[in-house]
């Protein structure tokens, strides 16, 4: 099975068909609105006006990584698309240090030489050049990254007068609206190609504030960073991922919506990073088995399957098993949603939270507070996304859970609930398998499993203490390296 180019694997690829009925009776369709529209022209002035403002970066860095060959746990060479240069080649065996030679692409939003761009171009950067359409080069400086979204702003040395873009609404895009990419893909320089938008919203497990736009048009190695048009030229989403079983374009990529671009932006720009609002709390979606236990069929929402001790949630009287349904008003459709609500609520401010609990709606007010770096792994270790790099399911251990496997209500830990049989590790763990230590600490949550996945990312492997059928087993886990 051919493996994508993400951070993470996508758990499904959606297929859709679309059937346009012309001539029914009694049928009126709207007249499509003017953005979405094609000229018949081609896009020729569009071009001319916008790509001037669309750079190539060229990026030195130092790795002191050990790294194996190709398919091996070089994660950034595989997640993405815009950061190797075509002719390196990944050595065979590992190295002390090693000199890296990277290219994408950015777009500059003011005239004194503000650049956006993705977080993973610039990376580790010891040295970057950046080439405008007309040939003027500059060297650049990092003004501030947020690896969380995978946006980077960095700022041309000695820049003046130079052309720039705005951004536009991506919360107005819909499906099917036109777009045009520009970007620098293989290094080959200003490159321009136009599709339309195929879907919104997408989660491709990349990080916990997932919400692509996913477009067709043609976007390959080089291209990350890269602007994506509307056919006003305003700037609507980046261009950041691809799901591409060979390393080319497959018609699948996927962009940053303006929106979340843009925030994160201010703040970089203003601070050199990004706070985000913090509830603590550990999620998993609403499937139609527990909306009917919790007698909430047809509902969406998050399930909280955990409240972190000390935290707004627990502060608000928010408990494990209630479902979270809407915040300051705006519906909580996927549970991934959640965090993004979060997220974008500063420090210290109060929000109302719409809950089911006992099969009633309920109302709560939390102070938000801010998710710190110990935090991160709270916040995005969902138990649903967080036996990804393992290729299993997971569920925090809770009592009913402990019964129905023999154990002890009293232990803490956290569950494999399933088993990927194409994952890495469809050997090595089982369902049932409850998870007491990772990496040689206590595992009480699934907090504490994501922080020592985290932190074993590097090694590519992961020792794990389970508790099989009663009896201890070690087991050393593989991490997904894709």
């Amino acid at each position: 099975m051919p493996m994508p180019t993400l951070r993470t694997s996508l758990r499904s690829v959606l297929l859709a068909t679309t059937l346009l009925a012309a001539g029914v009776a009694g049928t009126t369709l709207p007249p499509a609105p003017a953005h979405a529209e094609v000229p018949m022209q081609g896009y020729a002035d569009l071009v001319a006006r916008i790509s001037p403002a669309v750079v190539f970066i060229e990026v030195t860095s130092q790795s002191k990584e050990a790294s194996g060959p190709a398919g091996g746990p070089m994660e950034e060479f595989l997640r993405r698309f815009g950061e190797m240069n075509p002719q390196f080649r990944i050595p065979d065996g590992p190295q002390e240090e090693r000199v890296m030679h990277g290219l994408g692409s950015g777009f500059l939003i003011s005239e004194d030489g503000i650049v956006v761009t993705n977080n993973h171009v610039v990376e580790n950067a010891t040295e970057m050049n950046v080439k405008l359409q007309d040939g003027r080069e500059f060297r650049a400086e990092i003004v501030g990254t947020d690896p969380m979204t995978d946006i980077a702003v960095i700022r041309l040395k000695d820049a003046r007068d130079l052309p720039f873009v705005e951004f536009g609404d991506s919360e107005k895009l819909r499906v099917g609206d036109a777009v045009v990419a520009v970007g620098n893909p293989f290094g080959l320089g200003g490159t321009v190609t136009s599709g339309i938008v195929s879907a919104m919203g997408r989660n491709i497990n990349s990080g916990p504030y997932d919400d692509y736009i996913q477009t067709d048009a043609a976007i390959n190695q080089g291209n990350s960073g890269g602007p994506l048009f509307d056919t006003s030229g305003k700037v609507v989403g980046m261009n950041t991922a691809i799901f591409s079983p060979s390393g080319g374009s497959v018609g699948i990529g996927f962009s940053i919506p303006a929106d979340t671009v843009r925030e994160v932006v201010a703040q970089l720009q203003e601070k050199g990073t990004v706070s985000r609002g913090w509830l603590g709390v550990t999620i998993q979606p609403m499937t139609p088995d527990i909306a009917r236990a919790l007698g909430i069929e047809g509902r969406e929402g998050a399930l909280v399957a955990e409240v972190q001790q000390d935290s707004p949630a627990a502060e608000a009287g928010i408990r494990s098993g209630d479902v979270i349904s809407a915040v300051n008003g705006r519906e909580v459709g996927r549970h991934d949603s959640l965090p993004r609500l979060i997220a974008a609520i500063p420090n210290g401010e109060r929000a109302e939270l719409t809950i089911e609990r006992d099969g009633r709606e309920r109302e709560l007010t939390v102070t938000i507070g801010e998710l710190s770096p110990d935090r991160m792994q709270m916040a995005a270790a969902t138990p649903e996304g967080l036996g990804a790099p393992l290729g299993v399911g997971i569920e925090p251990l809770a009592p009913a859970l402990a019964r129905q496997l023999g154990l002890s209500p009293d232990l803490e830990g956290v569950v494999v609930t399933s088993v990927d049989p194409s994952g890495p590790n469809a050997d090595r763990l089982m369902p049932g398998d409850m998870i007491e230590e990772a990496a040689g600490r206590p595992v009480a949550s699934p907090r504490d499993l994501a922080a020592a996945v985290s932190e074993s990312r590097g090694k590519g492997v992961l020792l794990l203490k389970v508790l099989r059928q009663g009896n201890p087993v070690y087991v050393g886990a593989e991490l997904a390296s894709s």
